[in-house]
C-alpha cells in the first residue's frame, strides 16, 4: 500500500493592508484597504516555502517562515497535522509601514491553514487565533472580514462589530520610503495615563466608532482627536503633527497615524477633488526631507477571500 497523503487541490488565498487605531481607538478599531498578501498553495510530497519578488526578499524560505507558522496555528487550534504544500507568497503590502504586513501574513496564514484542513475552524476562531497571536485585534479583524471593524480581545474570547463603509468614504495615505517597526512606536509609550486622557480617548473612541456606524462624516474630524498614541509616536515620524493639526483645511475629513507609522492616513468624500490634500501632504514631505508614495484608494469590504486555482 501506499504511504502518500492524497493530493489536495489547489487553492489561493488573499488578504488585505489594514489600518487600525485611526486616531482614538487605540488596539480596536481598524479597516481594511486593497493592497494584498497572496499566497497560493499546491499539493507536493515534502512542504516548500517560496517567497517571491524582492519585498520579500531575505524572509525565510523554510517552515521557519511567519506564514508558515501561521498555519500552523490553525492546525493546533483544531488538533491536527498540516498535510505537505508548496506554499508561495507575494505581498504588496509595504513592510513596517503601518499598514498591517504582518497582520495580512498571518490572516493569511491561518486561513490557509485551515483550508488546507478542510476548514474545521468556523471564522469566529480564526479571528480568537489571529488576534491573540498578535495581541490585538485591531489589524486582524479588518484584514480578515474587510470593512471597519470594531473588536475587542479579552479572557472570554475575541469580539467584533463589523461595519460596511459610509458612502462616499475614501482613504488617502501617505506611506513614507522608511520603516518604523511596532516595536519601536510601542516603546515611546507611558505606562500611565490620567483620568482626563483616559475620559478623552473612551469618549473619542465611542464618538469615532458611532459616526462611522452612522455615516456622520462631519464628525470625523473631531471624533479622531488622540492623547494615547499620536502625540508620543509624533518625533518618530516627521510632519505627523503638521498632518494632523492642518490636513482638513486641505480637504481631510480627519487624519490619524496608522497603525504604528509611519504611514499617515486622511480619510476624504469621494464626490471632491484630492488634489488639495495631495499637494499638502507632498508639502510636508518636502519640508521634512522625506520621499513616499500618496495613493488614494476605497476601503476594502470583502477582507480575506480563498479561490480555488
Amino acid at each position: 500500500m501506499s504511504s502518500r497523503l492524497p493530493a489536495f487541490p489547489a487553492f489561493e488565498v488573499r488578504s488585505p493592508a489594514s489600518s487600525a487605531n485611526l486616531g482614538p481607538g487605540f488596539d480596536s478599531l481598524g479597516l481594511s484597504v486593497p493592497l494584498y498578501t497572496t499566497l497560493r498553495v499546491t499539493s507536493q510530497e515534502r512542504t516548500e516555502i517560496v517567497p517571491l519578488g524582492p519585498d520579500l526578499a531575505g524572509t525565510p524560505a523554510d517552515e521557519s517562515n511567519y506564514v508558515y507558522q501561521a498555519m500552523r496555528l490553525s492546525a493546533r487550534r483544531a488538533g491536527q497535522a498540516l498535510p505537505p504544500a508548496r506554499i508561495e507568497i507575494e505581498t504588496e503590502v509595504p513592510l513596517a509601514r503601518g499598514l498591517g504586513s504582518s497582520a495580512a501574513a498571518l490572516v493569511a496564514g491561518i486561513v490557509a491553514g485551515n483550508e488546507l484542513l478542510g476548514r474545521p475552524l468556523d471564522s469566529a476562531t480564526l479571528l480568537d487565533v489571529a488576534a491573540r497571536e498578535e495581541g490585538h485585534p485591531d489589524n486582524v479583524a479588518p484584514a480578515l472580514y474587510g470593512g471597519i471593524v470594531v473588536a475587542t480581545l479579552d479572557k472570554l474570547g475575541t469580539h467584533h462589530v463589523r461595519l460596511d463603509p459610509p458612502a462616499h468614504l475614501g482613504v488617502t495615505v501617505l506611506i513614507p520610503d522608511f520603516e518604523l517597526s511596532t516595536s519601536k512606536a510601542r516603546a515611546v509609550l507611558p505606562t500611565e495615563y490620567s483620568r482626563a486622557d483616559a475620559v478623552h480617548a473612551l469618549s473619542h473612541s465611542a464618538l469615532l466608532a458611532a459616526a462611522l456606524a452612522t455615516g456622520r462624516l462631519d464628525l470625523l474630524q473631531h471624533a479622531m482627536q488622540d492623547y494615547i498614541h499620536q502625540i508620543w509616536r509624533a518625533p518618530l515620524v516627521p510632519g505627523l503633527s503638521d498632518i494632523l493639526e492642518s490636513a482638513y483645511q486641505h480637504g481631510a475629513l480627519g487624519a490619524a497615524l496608522s497603525g504604528a507609522g509611519p504611514t499617515v492616513l486622511c480619510f476624504h468624500d469621494t464626490r471632491t477633488s484630492t488634489a488639495p490634500l495631495h499637494a499638502f501632504l507632498g508639502s510636508v514631505m518636502q519640508r521634512n526631507g522625506l520621499e513616499g508614495r500618496i495613493l488614494d484608494l476605497p476601503i476594502d469590504t470583502r477582507g480575506t477571500l480563498v479561490r480555488s486555482l
